[in-house]
């Protein structure tokens, strides 16, 4: 598919510097573009018969990149952190909610039901269910969406979903080998038994096992096919590191304006008060050039200045339906709309969920690309958001891969991630979905839009999309 695409993508290339210019156009035309969205008269896609389900709050940790503050702590400390955040700022009663749900992708063994520690650590009732689910880095995705079915399925009124990812400290296993042994010397009744089992054990036996980003079907890091999709759709090294630089400075603009209202404060124990992100880091594009490849060397294009970082972080989201909401006197964000799901072949196509999620989101809630006002894509790597919008653009990519007769369209860079997305602010895997739709509900009422699009992708070649309406002010 790769030398397909490469020969057939050349069509629909875009000029080297578009990610610059665009960036900078993207943060001088807001106010032009508040303007526009705010004499738009759009229709609500509420439906009758059909409960409105909102997004009460947001928060988040601040996403630190893994090995610095956060480094002694636990997935189950930042999680509780993001839920103690939550409850603070909404002031909820903390047996008001029904059901908590929490994703995460590498599970602490300790904790493997993060969500039930997590919560009883933050004081929530003891008598509140709360599960985890696992969807790689559309893990906290799934938790919200698994919320709304429970509201809307009227399970439940209120809901708590987040996510956490602590790459600061992961499970490393024993080789298989040294497992079968261990798990052997456990059962031996004898001396000689155990005598006999540890005689058998071998240098080799002592090698341990790393967990690595990588796909179990294809045995290929996310960097690796990153940098293949890269090439086949032609998107070259200096696209990607102006569109990573795009997304540094505009994270920095936010937070420096301090638009990232997500974002709690939390102390660490036995270290300072963190109040912010800390991988944001404009640099220069000649900086950034020096940098060598990162995975396929030495003619591959994906670089670690152009790639989202190990970061750890939590997030929690406050999901009620209006009704709910309303009694309990909370002044909703949003409306949490239509949402799909989709995969396609890991090998080839791992990183494209956006692609195929977006038009099948805006066909089912009757919406086109032009009337989105927000979009919120998540940037696992700069190469990879650059094939999905070259992939978007692209009649053939549409009719050959997609089975339509006419290309999806490009989100307007300027209505596109403008408060950096996670090749700036971080992307611990399992929490960066409650960031995206935390964010859209922000933007949506900062810019005065009314529809917003949050679209990911995640290993297994899955993607995730959903449509946000503002909440009428």
């Amino acid at each position: 598919m790769a030398s397909m695409l490469l020969k057939s993508m050349r069509t629909c290339s875009v000029s080297p510097s578009w990610a610059v210019r665009l960036g900078a156009r993207s943060v001088s035309t807001t106010p032009q573009l508040q303007a526009q969205v705010q004499t738009k008269s759009k229709k609500t896609l509420a439906r009758p018969g059909v409960k409105n389900i909102v997004l009460v709050e947001g928060v988040r940790t601040p996403f630190l990149m893994s090995g610095t503050t956060y480094a002694d702590l636990m997935p189950h400390d930042l999680a509780r952190a993001a839920l103690q955040g939550l409850l603070h700022k909404t002031g909820l009663p903390k047996d008001a909610v029904d059901y908590i749900i929490y994703g995460t992708v590498i599970q602490e063994v300790k904790t493997s039901n993060v969500a039930r520690e997590a919560a009883l650590g933050a004081g929530f009732s003891d008598k509140i269910p709360a599960h985890t689910v696992t969807m790689a880095c559309i893990s906290s995705n799934q938790a919200m969406t698994s919320a709304v079915g429970l509201i809307a399925a009227g399970q439940c009124d209120a809901v708590v979903a987040g996510g956490v990812e602590f790459m600061s400290d992961v499970p490393i296993r024993h080789s298989r080998k040294m497992r079968k042994t261990m798990l052997s010397l456990n059962k031996a009744k004898t001396l000689g038994q155990r005598l006999s089992l540890i005689g058998s054990i071998r240098l080799a036996h002592l090698s341990p096992e790393l967990p690595a980003v990588a796909e179990f079907s294809t045995a290929e890091t996310m960097g690796h096919s990153a940098d293949r999709l890269a090439a086949a759709f032609g998107v070259s090294r200096l696209e990607q590191d102006e569109f990573a630089l795009r997304s540094h400075s505009l994270a920095k603009k936010a937070q420096d304006d301090s638009l990232l209202q997500d974002v709690i404060a939390f102390k660490v124990p036995g270290r300072d008060i963190v109040f912010k992100d800390n991988g944001i880091r404009p640099s220069s594009m000649q900086q950034m050039a020096k940098l060598k490849p990162a995975f396929i060397k030495p003619h591959g294009t994906v670089t670690a200045a152009n790639s989202s970082f190990l970061t750890d972080g939590a997030s929690a989201v406050l999901i009620m339906s209006e009704e709910k909401a309303l009694a309990m006197g909370y002044k909703p964000k949003a409306y949490l709309r239509d949402f799909v799901y989709v995969s396609q072949d890991p090998k080839d196509q791992l990183l494209l969920g956006p692609t195929y999620a977006s038009p099948k989101v805006l066909e089912r809630a009757g919406l086109s690309m032009s009337d989105i006002d927000v979009f919120e894509f998540h940037e696992a790597f700069a190469g990879q958001i650059m094939a999905n919008l070259k992939a978007m653009d692209s009649d053939w990519f549409a009719q050959t891969y997609m089975g339509r007769k006419s290309k999806v369209g490009t989100p307007p860079m300027e209505k596109f991630n403008l408060w950096g997305g996670s090749l700036s602010l971080g992307h611990p895997f399992g929490a960066t979905g409650c960031r995206l739709v935390t964010t859209v509900a922000h933007r949506l009422k900062k810019e005065g839009g009314q529809y917003g699009l949050v679209a990911a992708c995640a290993a297994g070649g899955q993607g995730h999309a959903m449509v946000i309406e503002a909440y009428p002010q």
